[in-house]
């Protein structure tokens, strides 16, 4: 089966919200490009379902491969941003263990984001958009309800 790249808004976005517990809290992976803090995400390619395209952004930009969805296949979609009218659509899951490292994207010469921090939800929240924290309040309530 082949699944759209582009919704009838715009363009495919698809990432992860990727928690972690660090001393007994959790903590999310956000990452930086300029001054937009978001979480691990990327275009889906021709012919990748959703899911496919987010774990390929997630290992692609984080480096990370092991990520377990406890709360399902779930994910939040956006509405239509930015000039290009782009809908993202994000997954939840938990990073148990792996370093996180920012990879080099051949086609840029560098990394897609200038830095990567493990925060804290009120942290997380201080730092990124309101169209993020909106993925993140949905986030924190798939994790506490299931």
């Amino acid at each position: 089966m082949s699944y759209p790249t582009q919704q009838d808004d715009g363009p495919l976005s698809c990432g992860v919200v990727i928690t972690r517990d660090i001393n007994a809290e959790r903590h999310f992976l956000l990452l930086r490009a300029y001054q937009y803090w978001d979480f691990p995400k990327g275009m889906a390619e021709k012919g990748e379902t959703p899911l496919e395209a987010a774990l390929r952004e997630v290992e692609e930009e984080t480096g990370l491969t092991e990520l377990l969805f406890h709360w399902g296949h779930y994910y939040y979609e956006t509405p239509p941003y930015g000039r290009v009218r782009k809908v993202a659509h994000y997954y939840v899951a938990e990073a148990p263990e792996g370093e996180v490292y920012l990879p080099i994207n051949e086609e840029l010469g560098r990394p897609e984001h200038e830095e990567f921090c493990w925060v804290a939800l009120n942290e997380a929240k201080s730092l990124v958009s309101p169209r993020v924290n909106l993925v993140l309040d949905w986030a924190e309530h798939v994790i506490e309800h299931g």
